[in-house]
């Protein structure tokens, strides 16, 4: 069973499923669903769509860099193994997938490593804007320093028609 992949999004395309679209100079393009298809014909690159993987690995949101992800290769001729080389690649596999499970965790961290100091600043200002419904209002008047500085602001009243007609 031969799997394809998807030109637009990368990804796979199983026998039976997809659209192939082969341009005058004989290159062959092959869509996954409608989606790409259209977004193909529209020259959109898929570097700019924000739910392909050219997009995820450019902007750094998948882990692309991970030597663990080789192990999946296709191959497409079928291997002989003797019972000793089986039972080693399988205890690798797990040994790979704990490696992978560790390294996804430490990337998610990264990413949301970022995302902290943003949420603390939008969790202050909700705070100052909305500090009289943590703190009684008797708490306001023993202790000033609770509440935020008044601003004055001027508002300038509109002309009616009388004092357009006095001036």
């Amino acid at each position: 069973m031969r799997l394809e992949k998807c030109w637009f999004c990368s990804s796979t395309i199983y026998p039976g499923h997809g659209i192939q679209f082969v341009r005058n100079d004989a290159k062959i393009f092959r869509f996954c669903r409608s989606k790409c298809h259209k977004n193909f014909k529209m020259k959109r690159n898929p570097r700019k769509v924000k739910w392909t993987k050219a997009y995820r690995r450019l902007n750094k949101k998948d882990m692309t860099q991970d030597k663990t992800f080789e192990f999946e290769r296709k191959r497409n001729r079928p291997e002989r193994y003797d019972r000793n080389v089986a039972e080693n690649t399988l205890k690798a596999i797990k040994k790979i997938d704990k490696v992978r499970v560790a390294r996804e965790a430490q990337h998610h961290a990264m990413r949301m490593k970022k995302n902290k100091s943003k949420e603390q600043k939008e969790a202050m200002k909700e705070l100052e804007q909305s500090i009289h419904l943590v703190k009684a209002p008797a708490a306001f008047q023993q202790e000033p320093s609770l509440t935020l500085p008044k601003i004055k602001v001027k508002v300038s009243q509109p002309q009616t028609e009388e004092n357009h007609m006095e001036e």
